[in-house]
């Protein structure tokens, strides 16, 4: 008997199938989907067995498989299908579609072994008269208190470890018994709130789910009570015998989420993202393949999830960057999320109060079902003012403007509490020489390094490089070296000494740790801290009674990022931050500082109009050809030197022009934004595109063209 096997191996075109002995041993064990170790070249390797067969070919030598690597784990039939799929379309070897399918502790290539938890009960032996023991021990006490206990029920032997037990256990009289247990995943539990859907909300339900459509988008203003909606769409899926998946975008969003649905739907909840230990990842895949849940939340990784007879996907926030995956395979969590939906017969739900423009423009058009959610459940909407920064310098007030001042002292006054945006951490965002002009540039990159005060050192956002501050210019050798520019890290100093108050900062470097986001959000919820500092973390999905105001510092710099997407992130940012506020009794102000007032983001922000802003944006789209208008692929072209990156982009613009028809609209090659990451030379080239049969042909030749120091990296659908 012969098993296929798709391995892991360090060559980029190596994309095969490789037929290995199945062992006597393994032949009642192995499955299509298990993950093995098996001999390839002289090494030991990993791999998925793809089939089982016995078309032996006599004229070839086989080798065995070693050994299966953990028989309780399998990829189901779907999960083997949508490898397949992503291979196709993402143009990557199906081994890197199944590894990102995994936690990390069961992909092929890591070595890390997880072990199965286990705890250690002790119990009576009931072959063994205690009662006798105890009249003949009388004055043994602690063990007959033991015993006392145990009769009761059995107990974990840490609980009662002692010499008495120990003794108890060299004679006969306990035992211990060993059982495997799951890591338990920290929720913070939110007080039991009853869900009385509004008529709106209940509307929206019963249009999604009397529907004959398979893909919907949610479209509901800032508090208008999306959640409500996902959990009656969930509890409606459950009682059906099937299961669902929610995915949301930021690992901030998830522990007040999952408490939301930990509420409704118990234990019946898995919860997968990145900050969980590999342990907690390994139970909790574990528990889903075991189908001891039916409801699994989560971060983009989560719609991997090897949930059977799913009935429902639900995206939250789906406009979201984070659900495309930048590194190889570089795909949409979207895309996955509708070839699930279609292999289960399922429903696929996005949500948003700012979808996609893409999006937006397939409900209007009737490709996605679009319902909408008009109204908040508060009844109002935030009043959002902008205040003319140019203005505000003549003053002097370079970071708190007059206005943004008057109203925080206006709210800390009434005992309510402020979110600040700043959408850049650190404590300043460049260090220069007042005396030669020099500037603290990473090694690796071409990017200014960033100081960080709480650890006195410079850092780099892109590759992680670190040193430790030098206030001594390394050019002209003076003590000249001042940091510039602001990040949440001086913010939150500067807030903390102009009100003299509690602040909270609320970034990457502060919600690093495990559990941080819990943490940080419990205590700015129990009223700990007056004022919340934080980056883009904290512009959706929380919810908190008390905020009365929103301060919104220097969005312009959103605005200036050389990408055809700035101005619909940007709208979405400031949006997404305002419905901050108001969502409870409290009113809600907004207030947002600009150099650039009468730009037109800032115009539809004002009120509070999407629509407005989506019209306008898709003008320009159309003019532009881009998305929705045109599809849009990326190819990078790397190299740790200049010259021969630049070079080798030219020949691959060459290559394109002569294989591609001209409705093909190729751009470029042309430097990257940031010209020089982790050492690497980087040239993009951008193909337009409405037709994608002869592009993925000639993507797929060029994918497996081999130039000598030169990495290139194609990302379709950007």
């Amino acid at each position: 008997m012969l098993a296929s096997v798709v391995i892991e191996y360090s060559v980029k075109s190596l994309n095969k199938v490789f037929d290995y002995i199945i062992p006597n041993e393994l032949k009642s064990i192995i499955k299509i989907g298990h993950k093995v170790i098996v001999p390839f070249a002289s090494k030991e390797v990993e791999g998925f067995v793809l089939n089982i067969h016995n078309n032996k070919d006599n004229n070839i030598e086989y080798r065995s498989i070693i050994k299966i690597q953990d028989s309780d784990f399998y990829l189901n039939s779907e999960l083997l299908e949508l490898g397949k799929y992503m291979s196709n379309s993402l143009l990557c070897n199906l081994i890197s579609c199944y590894q990102i399918m995994l936690p990390k502790a069961l992909k092929a290539s890591i070595k890390t072994n997880i072990n199965k938890k286990y705890e250690i009960k002790a119990s009576l032996n009931k072959e063994v008269d205690v009662d006798k023991y105890i009249e003949e021990h009388k004055r043994r006490v602690k063990e007959i208190e033991i015993i006392n206990l145990l009769k009761e029920k059995e107990l974990l032997k840490k609980d009662i470890s002692s010499p008495s037990l120990n003794n108890l256990i060299k004679e006969g009289i306990v035992i211990l018994n060993k059982y495997e247990v799951n890591r338990e995943v920290f929720v913070e539990k939110e007080n039991d709130k009853t869900i009385n859907l509004t008529e709106e909300q209940s509307t929206a339900v019963n249009e999604i789910l009397n529907s004959k459509d398979s893909k919907f988008l949610l479209y509901g203003v800032t508090g208008s009570g999306k959640t409500e909606v996902y959990i009656e769409l969930i509890r409606k899926c459950l009682m059906n015998n099937k299961t669902a998946i929610v995915l949301v975008p930021e690992i901030s969003l998830t522990p007040q989420i999952v408490s939301r649905f930990k509420n409704v739907f118990g234990d019946n909840v898995a919860v997968f993202h990145s900050s969980l230990s590999e342990g907690e990842k390994y139970d909790e895949y574990r528990r889903i393949m075991k189908g001891e849940v039916s409801l699994v939340v989560g971060a983009r990784s989560a719609i991997f999830s090897p949930l059977k007879n799913i009935g429902l996907i639900i995206l939250d926030e789906c406009q979201s960057q984070t659900y495309k995956q930048e590194s190889t395979p570089k795909y949409s969590a979207i895309d996955i999320a509708y070839k699930r939906g279609e292999y289960n017969n399922a429903k696929v739900v996005l949500g948003s109060a700012t979808p996609a423009l893409e999006e937006y423009a397939r409900g209007k058009k009737g490709v996605l079902h679009l319902v909408e959610l008009t109204k908040r459940i508060s009844g109002k909407l935030p009043n959002i003012e902008l205040v003319d920064m140019e203005i505000e310098a003549k003053k002097h007030n370079y970071i708190i403007s007059e206005k943004l001042d008057i109203e925080i002292n206006k709210a800390l006054a009434s005992k309510h509490q402020v979110i600040l945006l700043l959408n850049r951490r650190g404590y300043s965002t460049f260090l220069s020489c007042t005396n030669c002009g020099f500037v603290y540039k990473c090694p690796n990159c071409d990017i200014s390094l960033i100081y960080h005060k709480s650890s006195n050192s410079y850092s780099c956002h892109y590759c992680g490089y670190r040193c430790e501050r030098n206030d001594v210019c390394p050019k002209c050798h003076e003590q000249a070296i001042k940091d510039l520019g602001l990040g949440t890290e001086k913010l939150e100093s500067l807030i903390e000494k102009k009100y003299n108050t509690k602040v909270l900062r609320m970034d990457a470097d502060t919600t690093s740790t495990k559990n941080a986001h819990q943490k940080l959000i419990k205590e700015f919820s129990s009223g700990n801290y007056n004022i919340l500092v934080g980056t883009q973390m904290i512009s959706k999905g929380l919810n908190f009674e008390n905020v009365s105001l929103v301060g919104i510092i220097n969005p312009d710099s959103l605005l200036s990022i050389p990408d055809f997407r700035s101005a619909e992130r940007t709208y979405e940012l400031l949006s997404q931050t305002s419905g901050r506020v108001g969502r409870f009794d409290l009113d809600g102000k907004v207030i947002i500082q600009t150099y650039n007032k009468d730009n037109y983001v800032y115009k539809s922000v004002l009120k509070n109009d999407f629509n407005s802003f989506f019209n306008y944006e898709m003008n320009i789209r159309k003019k532009l050809k881009y998305p929705p208008y045109y599809y849009i692929c990326n190819i990078l072209v790397t190299s740790s030197d200049f010259k021969v990156a630049g070079e080798s982009a030219n020949k691959v613009k060459k290559f394109l022009d002569s294989k591609l028809e001209s409705e093909y609209i190729v751009i470029g090659p042309s430097v990257s934004n940031i010209v020089k990451l982790n050492n690497k030379y980087r040239f993009n080239i951008m193909i337009k595109y409405k037709n994608k049969d002869n592009l993925y042909k000639v993507l797929n030749e060029l994918n497996n063209i081999v130039i000598k120091n030169v990495n290139i990296d194609i990302n379709i659908n950007i």
